[in-house]
């Protein structure tokens, strides 16, 4: 699958919203989404500077990103909920914003809880991102 430069950036936003959400910013939460970044293609020191302004940013609207399929927002949604839950703690403002976009995007909500257990029980040691199988349009 090839990501477009608006889905790409609706995929960054996106994860930059979600771990703000919980009005704190883990270092692991920093690691991930820093590899994200580098996978869409964005240069790191610009993900880097996004993630250290995304507390007090409040011009960066709290919208969902809609994605141009819904097969792009359901691997969106892995990513997302892997970086949410691998402090093993999904906070409930994570969990209502990520519920959302899986609705804005026509995602079954039975797949978003299928992936939300699934993710939850995996060892924080076998982590692997979705956005690293996907191809860039130039």
């Amino acid at each position: 699958m090839t990501m477009t430069l608006e889905d790409r950036s609706h995929y960054l936003r996106g994860l930059l919203i979600l771990i703000r959400k919980d009005r704190k910013i883990s270092r692991s939460e920093k690691e991930l989404v820093l590899r994200i970044g580098k996978s869409l293609g964005f240069e790191t020191k610009f993900t880097k500077n996004a993630i250290r302004d995304i507390l007090a940013n409040r011009y960066i609207s709290e919208a969902v990103p809609c994605f141009s399929s819904t097969l792009l927002a359901e691997r969106f949604l892995i990513d997302a909920l892997t970086i949410a839950c691998f402090d093993k703690d999904l906070h409930p403002d994570e969990e209502a914003w990520l519920h959302e976009m899986a609705v804005s995007n026509k995602i079954d909500l039975l797949l978003f809880e299928q992936k939300k257990n699934a993710i939850q029980s995996i060892k924080r040691d076998k982590i692997r991102l979705e956005v690293e199988d996907l191809s860039l349009e130039s």
